[in-house]
């Protein structure tokens, strides 16, 4: 049902941000064959994907938002789901989605790169892509290995946009074994394209020095959340501010970027701490009277992106990546008003008995199941803990703590 695999990245033929010396080394997660598999769920989850990449829309929304379905289902597949569930899952995703609309032209090979950020080119690059997959014998592996290294700006340094969910969708593409997330993948990069790639293309952004380094994103966000420079840029909490951060205030972002130097300690365990301070970002801001905060799940959820990514991806790519995802968490952070991380709220938190048996059976059970937020969420918190153990509990009753509170999003 599942296999191990490695991207054939081959080696591009630019000068871009690229690591050296020490690097992430994890074990590859379980790569679910839902092409090839017999069984009746993967049958079923197979042809929900391929019924969504043919009937919806990958944006929708004014093209603001993106598809979510093949994330959800994704998640509950890998969590147990039966086929009913699949399907119950699929129903509910699809009331909001829409359908493909035509794109102004076409995209062709001499001129794809000319229409990156083009969110109403997202059937052109669809197609294109599609078409592309022909010309490399339907090896979506090798197409994906080309495309997101070419040019001199690489989809694979801007895979952040939207909060992240070419990131995210990327994953799903290499965990699920599949060519039609891995064309859509390709389609969100493109589309999503913006401002951020210039802080990993151009190596001049991380030479902003810090006045110190630290191996603990936590200890850096604490310190961001006691910089009084930020307290009068943003009254209200929102996405909108990510862009009006680096398009006036970039100067405050970029030495608290630069301090978390990978370069400078063990890459391998500061990743690690990494996704331990991104469950800390949801469950730990968490006030008993408020919703979740929805823009701080996806410093969990592309974290665990990043976790399925990063076996998978030659080692010089990959601190770039983690460093992509550090930025957008950082700005998240600030857009959403640096909130405190209370890691004991997690810490002291009681079972009462409750396994992850439990939260995964209020993933697929709860009146949340449909949720696909909800469901990654839990999901990227057991992966955590299973990547990393989990002697003191800690992602176990991060999960609980926030599979028995959650009553719905803000922001």
């Amino acid at each position: 049902m599942f296999s191990s695999f490695s991207i054939p990245f081959g080696v591009p033929k630019l000068n871009f941000l690229r690591s050296s010396g020490p690097t992430i080394s994890i074990k590859t997660v379980e790569v679910y064959d839902v092409e090839t598999a017999a069984e009746k769920r993967s049958r079923t989850l197979k042809h929900l994907i391929k019924a969504n990449h043919v009937n919806h829309a990958l944006l929708y929304h004014n093209l603001e938002f993106q598809n979510h379905s093949t994330h959800i289902l994704g998640s509950a597949y890998i969590l147990g789901a039966s086929a009913d569930q699949l399907n119950t899952i699929y129903d509910h995703e699809s009331k909001e989605l829409e359908q493909w609309h035509d794109a102004p032209g076409e995209i062709s090979k001499d001129d794809w790169t000319d229409f990156l950020g083009k969110r109403d080119y997202q059937r052109a690059f669809v197609d294109f892509f599609e078409d592309q997959l022909v010309q490399y014998g339907y090896d979506w592996k090798a197409l994906l290995s080309d495309y997101l290294v070419e040019g001199t700006e690489p989809l694979i340094n801007n895979l952040i946009g939207n909060l992240g969910h070419p990131l995210i969708h990327l994953a799903y593409a290499y965990e699920l074994s599949s060519r039609e997330v891995a064309i859509e993948s390709l389609a969100a990069a493109s589309c999503f394209h913006n401002y951020l790639h210039k802080y990993i293309d151009d190596p001049s952004y991380s030479q902003s020095k810090p006045r110190e380094s630290f191996s603990s994103v936590l200890d850096i966000l604490r310190l961001v959340a006691a910089d009084h420079n930020f307290d009068k840029i943003f009254t209200e909490k929102s996405q909108d501010n990510v862009e009006d951060l680096f398009a006036h205030h970039e100067a405050l972002v970029l030495p608290y970027w630069n301090a978390w130097d990978l370069h400078k300690g063990n890459p391998t365990a500061m990743f690690g701490d990494s996704q331990k301070a991104a469950v800390a970002l949801l469950v730990g801001t968490h006030k008993a009277d408020e919703h979740y905060d929805f823009f701080l799940l996806h410093a969990l959820t592309t974290s665990h992106a990043v976790r399925i990514l990063l076996p998978l991806i030659p080692a010089r790519y990959r601190i770039p990546v983690v460093r992509q995802w550090w930025l957008l968490v950082l700005a998240v952070y600030i857009a959403q008003l640096r909130p405190e991380v209370d890691m004991k709220a997690i810490e002291e938190y009681e079972l009462h008995g409750r396994d992850w048996k439990w939260t995964e059976d209020r993933a697929l059970k709860s009146k949340y199941c449909c949720d696909s937020h909800y469901v990654k969420g839990l999901r990227a918190m057991k992966a955590a803990a299973q990547t990393w153990g989990d002697a003191d509990a800690f992602y176990l009753k991060a999960a609980v703590k926030f599979a028995e509170e959650h009553n719905g999003w803000f922001g």
